[in-house]
């Protein structure tokens, strides 16, 4: 059993903490840091741990193996910096950086202060993911052309005017960073690196001084090309529809995947409710304790944020950009 200090106990921070704590063999959480404690008391106090403001204090716990860091995305690298150099094990939400350089100098550095980091991107492991895994590495859809995605939700319409998610330092390319690099990570880690990206993104729609509708067009390193969208106003969506030359198959939100024959012939395989917030946690301890390597590997986490890096260079040049 890992202890583990929670770092923002914003709403999602709280959904991490109710995923595990007390529900768990592997992790649990026995401090809490957040930037105004009054707010997140309470919550604190129901599960069982103290809170405060002070992150070095947390650093400097004897008693503290692991950080969890649901923070403002602009001070993930310097978090995780101060992390690694305290010997603490980091668990970091998505996105992982906002730029390449910062998600490389955050992997060099976990990786010479010999700690485990891992990127929070719970869809990898849905088990309708894994079975569409399956499906691809045993070829039953042949070879593939083509990924048409969308990833898509309502943040541009629920946040309020002061949210720090509103902020567009913090939201480039509107929905990206909220949403839209989950489905970035699922190409990524079903189809391999992305070569180049021509994107455009639009505020229509929303108050707020973000963009809410954003698309692109991506080239795999292996020639396969993608659709992608990402919008900020309108109901929850996700979809994932792979083309093959024997078959195609779609994931249809998260506990759904079709497989349709060349012959029209379709399977539609239904999975249960799944925590994905509790795997992917337990899979961070698990890695903590040396049973097995999370998921998602460091060059994997930054070849993901020099994706979005090239989306926000194509966004604000519209030409197509190579992913460097």
């Amino acid at each position: 059993m890992i202890n583990a200090v929670i770092v923002g106990l914003g709403g999602w921070g709280q959904t991490l903490v109710t995923s595990v704590q007390g529900k768990s063999d592997l992790i649990r959480f026995t401090r809490g840091v957040t930037r105004t404690p009054s707010k997140a008391a309470d919550y604190a106090a129901e599960m069982g741990f103290p809170l405060d403001d002070d992150y070095a204090a947390a650093l400097a716990d004897p008693e503290i193996d692991a950080v969890v860091l649901a923070t403002p995305h602009t001070q993930h690298a310097e978090q995780m910096e101060a992390a690694a150099a305290a010997g603490k094990h980091i668990f970091v939400e998505k996105p992982f950086t906002l730029t390449k350089e910062s998600a490389a100098a955050s992997v060099a550095a976990a990786e010479k202060a010999g700690i485990v980091l891992a990127l929070g991107h719970n869809r990898r492991f849905l088990p309708a993911v894994a079975e569409l895994r399956r499906r691809i590495e045993a070829g039953e859809l042949g070879t593939l052309s083509h990924v048409d995605a969308n990833f898509s939700g309502n943040p541009s319409l629920r946040y309020p005017a002061d949210a720090w998610r509103a902020d567009p330092a913090e939201a480039p390319a509107g929905a990206m960073s909220p949403i839209g690099i989950h489905m970035v990570d699922l190409l990524i880690g079903l189809f391999g690196p992305i070569a180049e990206v021509h994107a455009q993104s639009f505020r229509l729609a929303s108050e707020l001084p973000i963009d809410d509708t954003t698309s692109m067009l991506f080239r795999f390193e292996t020639g396969m090309t993608a659709c992608f969208a990402t919008l900020g106003a309108t109901a929850r969506m996700l979809k994932l529809v792979v083309y093959g030359n024997k078959a195609w198959a779609e994931l249809r939100g998260e506990p759904t995947l079709v497989i349709t024959s060349m012959d029209g012939e379709e399977e539609v395989v239904e999975f249960p409710p799944f925590d994905k917030e509790k795997a992917e946690l337990e899979a961070f301890a698990e890695a903590v304790e040396g049973k097995s390597a999370y998921p998602i590997p460091g060059e994997e986490a930054i070849h993901g944020i020099a994706v979005f890096e090239a989306i926000v260079r194509s966004i604000e040049t519209g030409e197509t950009a190579p992913v460097a």
